[in-house]
């Protein structure tokens, strides 16, 4: 072989070795795909023509829509609202009702409910059209996530409710503004320090992963697709009731066009103790996804300040979760009823 054959040989092995280092660097760099569990494709009958239907792509986000949720009416409760009295010489029709209802029913960050007493069945319910009321009730919550109900709110509960007063026919029983406020107040003193959430981030050890690969590997524990882009959820027993936990991802990766190469490499798996009750176990199935999310995936577990969360850690929060639960009890505020809910909302 002449020299210069044998320098185009070299060359030529040097460059394929070139080739084949920067695919399989290209590959590694890659995010993580979900694995393809649909045939390539399949003769579907129906179509009369042995038509092929392509498969779906691995890495396509998982379309799963979140399940409708049938939530019962919510109720006024003396515990967490300052109550009204609309009081009426005659019944008066839903319609009625409906026609002088405020658009918005929130008083700044405090959300408020109107109640009617049904002439017909004696339960006190939304205003419907159809049905006759003889009295109606209503109610501002007294706090919230965002702080205690102010005197400005409270004003603009009055207002507004007036209004509605004046369009039906009722005579409005408010209570005094300073005694509704100090309520308020010591509600949200007992709230702000009784109030729990439990955050996780997964951090990716290697490559990063995918859309697809994380709803794959997240839907394997339960969890379906949220109602944002980046939220997924696990659902909890009861239709009516919130996620037992939530997964959190970037939104952006969420919504790429080509979501094979959005790199995913941190997610945060979130559980909301006031929402959920005690006997749903909910820590446990965070502890649970935590670990089994963590293995599969090739994942840290750490705090937001990037720190390890070990075992001691979920030792030290079964004991302070056991006290909150009894607190949250003392007060008729246990955790996943419909009150807590609100409140800590």
């Amino acid at each position: 072989m002449s020299l210069t054959v044998a320098l185009a040989v070299l060359a030529g092995l040097v460059l394929a070795a070139l080739i084949a280092h920067g695919a399989w660097s290209a590959h590694r760099a890659s995010p993580k795909r979900a694995a393809l569990e649909v045939p390539p494709a399949r003769v579907e009958p129906s179509l009369g023509e042995g038509q092929a239907v392509p498969a779906a792509d691995p890495d396509e986000p998982v379309r799963t829509p979140a399940p409708a949720l049938r939530r019962p009416a919510l109720r006024l409760d003396a515990l967490i609202d300052a109550l009204v009295t609309l009081t009426l010489d005659a019944p008066v029709t839903g319609e009625l009702a409906l026609a002088h209802l405020p658009a918005s029913r929130r008083a700044g960050s405090k959300p408020f409910m109107v109640e009617g007493l049904n002439a017909e069945t004696g339960e006190w319910e939304a205003p419907t059209a159809g049905q006759r009321y003889g009295e109606f009730q209503a109610g501002v919550q007294l706090a919230n996530r965002s702080g205690a109900l102010n005197q400005i709110e409270y004003s603009e509960f009055v207002q507004k409710l007036q209004t509605f007063a004046e369009g039906v026919g009722a005579m409005a029983d408010f209570p005094d503004m300073l005694d509704v406020v100090a309520r308020a107040k010591e509600l949200d003193a007992f709230a702000n320090p009784n109030d729990a959430q439990l955050t996780a981030n997964l951090r990716a050890n290697g490559a990063a992963w995918s859309v697809g690969y994380l709803q794959q590997s997240a839907a394997r524990h339960g969890f379906v697709a949220g109602a944002l882009p980046g939220r997924l959820a696990l659902p909890g027993a009861d239709d009516s009731a919130p996620p037992v936990l939530s997964l959190a991802f970037d939104a952006q990766a969420a919504l790429a066009d080509d979501s094979s190469q959005a790199a995913v490499r941190e997610v945060t798996l979130a559980l909301d103790v006031p929402q959920t009750p005690e006997a749903a176990e909910p820590f446990a199935a965070w502890q649970q996804a935590i670990r089994g999310l963590a293995g599969e995936m090739d994942a840290a577990v750490v705090d937001h300040d990037g720190r390890p969360i070990t075992l001691q850690h979920f030792a030290g929060i079964t004991v302070e979760l056991h006290s909150l639960y009894r607190r949250l009890e003392a007060r008729d505020l246990a955790a996943g009823t419909p009150a807590a809910r609100r409140l800590f909302s």
